[in-house]
C-alpha cells in the first residue's frame, strides 16, 4: 500500500514537473516573439499600399518587384487607365520607407554579429590574433582589418607604378632598337650609293678614255641653264631636260594625255554616228542611236577609272580632273550633229548661189557672129 502511495506521488510530481517545463517553453517563445522586431502603424500601412504582408518578412527583392508591379499601374506615363500622380507618390514614398527600414534592421543584426565575432575574437588566445591578415596592423580586429585594407591599396598602386615604369624602360628599349636598326640601314644605304656613284664614275672615266665623248655636239660650248625658267635650280633644270631628251615623261603626263585621246575619240564617234541620224529621228534611227550611248557608256566607265588613278598621282590640286557624263556628252554631240547640218546646209546653199550667178554670167555674154565662109577662111588661116 505504501509502494502505491510513493508511486502515485512520484508520478504526480512528473506529471507537474512536465507541465512546468511546457509553460517554461511557451513563456521563452512568446518573449522570443516579442522582443522581435516591432513594426509602426505607418509602416504597415506602407506595406499594405504595396499589398505586402504587414509581418515585415518581405526580402528586398519582394519588395522591389511589388513597387515595379504597382509603378506600371499607377505611374503618369504608364498610359494605363489607372495612372495617378498622387498614388504614385505615396507608391515611391511607401517604397522607400520599407527599404529605410529593411536597411536599418540589416545594420543592427549585423553590428550584433560584428560585436559578438569582437568578442569570440577577444577571447580567442592573444597568439592567434595575428594569423589573418598577414600579420599586418594593431588594435582591435575591425581596425587591423581596415590596416590591412589600406596595405592592399598601397601594393596595388606601387605594384602599378612598378608595370608602368618596366613598359616604359620596355617601349625605350624598343625605341632604341628601331633607331639602332634605321641606322644600319641608312649606313647601308649610304655605302651602296657611293659604290654606285664610284662605279658611274669609273665608268665616264673610261669613257672619256676611250674617246667616246670627243664627237658629241656643242663640246666646247656653256650649257644654257636658265634658259626655260632663271628660278629654277641649275641641277634639278638639267636632270629634267636629260629626261625629257630622252623621252621621259612623268605617269601623271602620260595617263592625261591617255584621258585626252580617248575622250576625243568617243566624242568623234558620238558626233559622227549622230551625225548620220536624222532630225528627228525615226524608231529604227532610235534604237541605232541608244546602241551607240551605251557602248560610249562602257568607255565612259573605263575612262572614268583612268580619272580617279591620275587625280591621285597630279602633283597639283587645281589639275585634277571631273569625270565624265554619259548625258552630258550625248548632249554635246547632238549640238554638234546640228551645228554640222547648218554648216551643211550653209554650205550647199552657198554653192547653189554661185551656179546661179555663174549661169546668168553665162547667159549674159555675147555669142559669136557666124559669117559665110567660115570653114573656108578657118582652113586657110590654118594653111598660112
Amino acid at each position: 500500500m505504501n509502494c502505491t502511495f510513493q508511486l502515485l506521488v512520484a508520478r504526480s510530481d512528473f506529471c507537474h514537473g512536465r507541465s512546468l517545463f511546457l509553460l517554461s517553453q511557451q513563456s521563452l517563445l512568446l518573449r522570443a516573439l516579442s522582443s522581435g522586431p516591432k513594426i509602426s502603424r505607418s509602416l504597415r500601412e506602407n506595406y499594405k499600399l504595396l499589398q505586402l504582408p504587414d509581418e515585415g518578412n518581405s526580402s528586398p527583392a519582394q519588395v522591389k518587384e511589388a513597387y515595379l508591379r504597382m509603378a506600371k499601374l499607377y505611374h503618369p506615363d504608364s498610359g494605363a487607365a489607372t495612372a495617378d500622380t498622387v498614388l504614385f507618390a505615396r507608391v515611391e514614398e511607401a517604397y522607400r520607407a520599407i527599404l529605410a527600414h529593411q536597411s536599418r534592421t540589416k545594420k543592427g543584426g549585423g553590428a550584433r554579429e560584428e560585436e559578438d565575432e569582437d568578442e569570440s575574437k577577444g577571447m580567442a588566445p592573444q597568439h592567434r590574433q595575428y594569423l589573418n591578415y598577414e600579420g599586418v596592423g594593431s588594435g582591435t580586429p575591425s581596425q587591423r582589418e581596415r590596416q590591412y585594407r589600406q596595405f592592399r591599396v598601397d601594393r596595388a598602386a606601387e605594384q602599378v607604378l612598378n608595370y608602368r615604369q618596366r613598359e616604359h624602360e620596355r617601349a625605350a628599349a624598343a625605341e632604341g632598337a628601331l633607331v639602332e636598326r634605321d641606322m644600319r640601314q641608312r649606313s647601308r644605304n649610304i655605302k651602296i650609293t657611293q659604290a654606285v656613284e664610284r662605279l658611274v664614275e669609273d665608268l665616264i672615266q673610261e669613257s672619256m678614255a676611250r674617246g667616246d665623248f670627243r664627237n658629241l655636239s656643242g663640246a666646247g660650248k656653256p650649257l644654257s641653264k636658265f634658259q626655260h625658267n632663271p628660278y629654277a635650280d641649275p641641277m634639278t633644270h638639267n636632270l629634267n631636260r636629260i629626261l625629257i631628251d630622252n623621252g621621259y615623261q612623268p605617269p601623271w603626263i602620260v595617263t592625261q594625255r591617255d584621258i585626252r585621246e580617248a575622250a576625243a575619240t568617243m566624242r568623234d564617234r558620238l558626233l559622227e554616228g549622230r551625225a548620220r541620224l536624222g532630225d528627228p529621228m525615226t524608231p529604227r534611227e532610235r534604237a541605232q542611236w541608244e546602241q551607240l550611248c551605251g557602248s560610249a557608256g562602257e568607255e565612259l566607265l573605263k575612262l572614268n577609272k583612268m580619272v580617279d588613278n591620275f587625280n591621285l598621282i597630279v602633283p597639283m590640286l587645281n589639275m585634277q580632273m571631273v569625270h565624265f557624263s554619259l548625258a552630258r556628252e550625248t548632249g554635246r554631240a547632238e549640238k554638234g550633229a546640228r551645228q554640222r547640218r547648218q554648216d551643211q546646209d550653209e554650205e550647199r546653199q552657198r554653192k547653189r548661189e554661185l551656179r546661179k550667178e555663174e549661169l546668168k554670167r553665162a547667159h549674159a555674154a555675147p555669142r559669136p557672129k557666124y559669117t559665110k565662109g567660115g570653114l573656108m577662111s578657118w582652113m586657110q588661116n590654118l594653111l598660112r
